[in-house]
């Protein structure tokens, strides 16, 4: 890693004395930013201290001194030094005096993208998220260098305060072949960012700070032209995003929806829940917790879906060492509530695209749901809304339970059906072969797998498993798609794709030739009008029992049916989503 600040150029704006201190301090290295107040003392600023220059408070003529040595102020009070890359901020009283500086070391390091170089090179849309200091623009800076140079892209950063490329006419060498595009004005940089799409033809977007609404909406429109864009916003984690009416667009925004009475039943839920409204801006992103630990969502689109179910997703963490390694860990989900276990994908990053199958560490962890405060008397139905969705209501809460079952919980994993066809379940698990043990003792189960219909009304059935810390799994029907997700939440497996072969087996598995008949025309129907075409379609008539088959397999594709007419005529309509 090589590291690349000008420090002297820095040092050489403050007033004497402070500089010959900074320029014989033991730490002037890990210098963060220096703080010059008008009547207090001026102050020097580390990563994990801060301390004294001086016992004599700043003057308005020192503050004066260095304005005179810097760069004309902007819009938002920011000037830097030609060529370098440090920022001095502003501090202005109310008649537009300044009477405080800030004097921000600016560093160029490079190769601290090593971490997510493999992201970066697949040409997706990057968002960083992070507190400031934790080096989102250093990293936004050797991003743009790397994607400029060494994959010989077209990049644009549009720098707004002239903190990624330094301050003056020619752009500091840190950002490499990147072109750089200045911002007169702070309240433009929306602006800007269409232009230097309509104007230069860039491959690759670069934006630091993305803050209000116009430039949320000007990244969308950007990223459905298909420019890449890397760029930073303000928040810590997506959460924080979803939560930010202004920004929330950046992970495809929120709306509240209003279910009809089947759907709610069918889902479990009430009847106005959140969704997102439409794809997000950014497909990947990555929150930056400390220089050398960022945890990174490769599907923005799933995690907030995730979240709006109420359930905590499993993003992978990004650690590098001393020497350059980088290691990868993935945060486990759990089967009731959210918990942060994290199992060992890979020690170093070519061997980090892995399925995404069993759990890495073959444990289980099993915690109580967090629970929100909904009671606010100030929340609006929206906010209750949103606070309701990242809670988990499908598990059983219970209070100091053991983080792993009496077995240990190593696969094969031991299930305890109640109320679920045993049949079904068998079925699911021979076709999809999936490392699971149906028993019928309690003491040697490592989970419950349940209708939450039985569940709610068998009050002996919580107490044992709660006295015996067995998780309790709940789905809303003993059905092949219901028993086939539930089995994949219990061994964390991701969801499979719509229309995917082998869980179509499930529903054509020791079928006669009447039934596979009437799901051939159901998958048909479904795949070739009700998707692609977005139109209704009816099916011929059939039986009960082959209606049911093609009911679960219509809600195998996230699909709505309902059967109309009656008997012997009676037949399925099936609903584009």
């Amino acid at each position: 890693m090589t590291i690349t600040e000008d420090l002297q150029k820095l040092l050489d704006i403050l007033p004497q004395d402070l500089k010959q201190k900074l320029e014989d301090h033991s730490n002037r290295d890990n210098l963060v930013e220096v703080i010059l107040d008008l009547g207090r003392r001026p102050e020097a600023r580390f990563p994990d201290q801060a301390e004294y220059l001086s016992e004599t408070p700043v003057t308005q003529l020192q503050i004066d001194d260095c304005i005179q040595r810097v760069g004309t102020f902007g819009g938002d009070n920011r000037a830097g030094i030609e060529q370098t890359l440090h920022r001095i901020s502003a501090i202005r009283n109310r008649n537009g005096k300044v009477i405080g500086l800030t004097c921000r070391v600016g560093r160029a390091v490079f190769g601290t993208i090593g971490m997510i170089r493999d992201l970066v090179e697949t040409g997706r849309s990057i968002l960083m998220l992070g507190r400031p200091g934790v080096g989102k623009t250093t990293a936004l800076r050797e991003i743009a260098r790397v994607l400029a140079d060494e994959l010989n892209k077209r990049v644009v950063i549009i720098d707004t305060s002239n903190e990624i490329a330094g301050d003056g006419d020619v752009a500091h060498p840190a950002i490499g072949r990147s072109r750089r595009m200045q911002v007169a004005k702070p309240e433009l940089q929306h602006q800007v960012m269409i232009e230097a799409v309509e104007n230069h033809m860039p491959e690759v977007i670069v934006i630091d700070e993305i803050g209000t609404e116009l430039e949320a909406l000007a990244a969308r429109t950007i990223a459905e032209r298909g420019v890449q864009l890397v760029g930073t916003a303000h928040g810590n984690q997506i959460e924080n995003l979803i939560k930010n009416p202004t920004l929330s667009d950046l992970v495809g925004g929120i709306q509240a929806v209003t279910l009809g009475d089947d759907e709610a039943r069918r889902r479990g839920s009430q009847k106005t829940v959140l969704e997102r409204k439409a794809p997000p801006t950014f497909e990947i992103a990555v929150e930056m917790l400390e220089r050398k630990r960022w945890v990174v969502h490769e599907s923005v689109a799933d995690v907030v879906d995730t979240l709006l179910r109420g359930r905590q997703p499993n993003p992978q963490t990004r650690t590098v060492n001393e020497q350059g390694k980088v290691s990868i860990t993935r945060q486990l989900s759990v089967v009731n509530g959210r918990g942060h276990g994290l199992g060992d994908e890979s020690d170093s990053l070519p061997a980090m695209k892995q399925a995404n199958g069993w759990r890495a560490s073959g444990q289980m962890v099993a915690l109580p749901p967090i629970t929100a405060d909904l009671g606010g008397s100030g929340q609006s139905e929206f906010d209750r809304l949103l606070d309701e969705s990242f809670r988990y209501e499908n598990g059983v809460d219970f209070r100091n339970r053991r983080s792993s079952g009496p077995n240990g919980e190593d696969l094969p994993l031991h299930i305890y059906p109640y109320g679920v066809s045993r049949h079904q379940l068998e079925q699911v698990i021979g076709v999809l072969t999936l490392p699971v043990v149906l028993t019928k003792d309690l003491d040697s189960a490592d989970a419950i797998l349940a209708l939450r219909s039985h569940v709610k009304n068998h009050a002996k059935l919580r107490q044992i498993a709660k006295a015996r810390h067995i998780p309790i799994h709940m789905i809303k029907s003993s059905t092949i798609p219901q028993i086939s997700r539930g089995l994949r939440r219990l061994l964390n497996i991701d969801e499979p794709e719509i229309g995917d072969e082998k869980e179509l087996q499930l529903f054509l598995h020791n079928g006669s030739d009447d039934e596979m008949d009437a799901l051939e025309e159901a998958r048909l129907a479904v795949e070739q009008i009700v998707i692609p075409k977005g139109q209704p379609v009816e099916l011929l008539p059939r039986s009960p029992q082959v209606r049911k088959m093609q009911h679960e397999l219509v809600e195998h594709y996230r699909l709505k049916s309902n059967s109309f007419g009656e008997e012997p005529n009676r037949r399925l309509r099936i609903y584009p989503a």
